[in-house]
């Protein structure tokens, strides 16, 4: 396999240009290798990021960062996937952007100091919070139903929510395990929470 088979995207817009402001001269000029779905190859970000806002869903994603947790990435990039209408980091302002491919470029992603004003900013919203965590008293997320606006809830590796965390939890699910360990972490835990929200709520994705 040669290094051109091996690039991501596609090359310069073959032939004349389209006469279409979403798309950028300059991908259009040089080639687009962005990780981005083939609908918006081309496309300049704020036009990706507004078609993005028309469509995004009603459930937002909340992860706790007090030790600056490296699964906040993929939560973020989950969400992306998953088109949530934010995400939310409670804690510690910075966080590892690594795993995120870049995707919360296309995210919206908001930021609370404390537990407390998360937790006002959701009742502000009218937003139920649900907490994903195998806990006793949780119900199983397999046999739950998230409502349409609510916002999911994680806590961080190791510890998992914390008690104030779960205190503001209108209901906290787990999600069932079968093997040896006592958890999985919230990067992974958060992409089978949101499509549990997806299977019952979305639609088919947009060709």
């Amino acid at each position: 396999m040669t290094d051109d088979q091996l690039e991501v995207g596609v090359g310069p817009w073959p032939g004349s240009p389209p006469d279409d402001p979403r798309y950028d001269p300059q991908l259009l000029a040089e080639g687009d290798r962005r990780n981005v779905v083939d609908r918006y190859r081309y496309w300049r970000h704020e036009a990706i990021v507004a078609d993005l806002d028309r469509r995004r869903h009603g459930f937002h994603v909340a992860i706790e960062n007090w030790q600056h947790d490296f699964n906040i990435g993929t939560v973020v990039r989950n969400a992306n996937a998953f088109l949530a209408a934010e995400v939310h980091i409670v804690g510690r302002r910075r966080w590892n952007r690594r795993g995120a491919m870049v995707t919360d470029r296309y995210q919206h992603v908001r930021h609370h100091e404390t537990i407390e004003e998360f937790v006002d900013w959701a009742a502000g919203r009218r937003l139920p919070v649900f907490g994903i965590d195998n806990l006793p008293g949780s119900r199983p997320l397999e046999t739950g139903t998230l409502p349409r606006d609510c916002v999911l809830l994680f806590g961080q590796e190791g510890p998992g929510l914390s008690e104030p965390a779960r205190a503001a939890c209108e209901q906290l699910y787990s999600i069932a395990q079968y093997g040896s360990t006592r958890s999985i972490n919230a990067g992974v835990a958060s992409g089978i929470a949101m499509h549990a929200w997806i299977r019952t709520h979305a639609g088919p994705p947009p060709g």
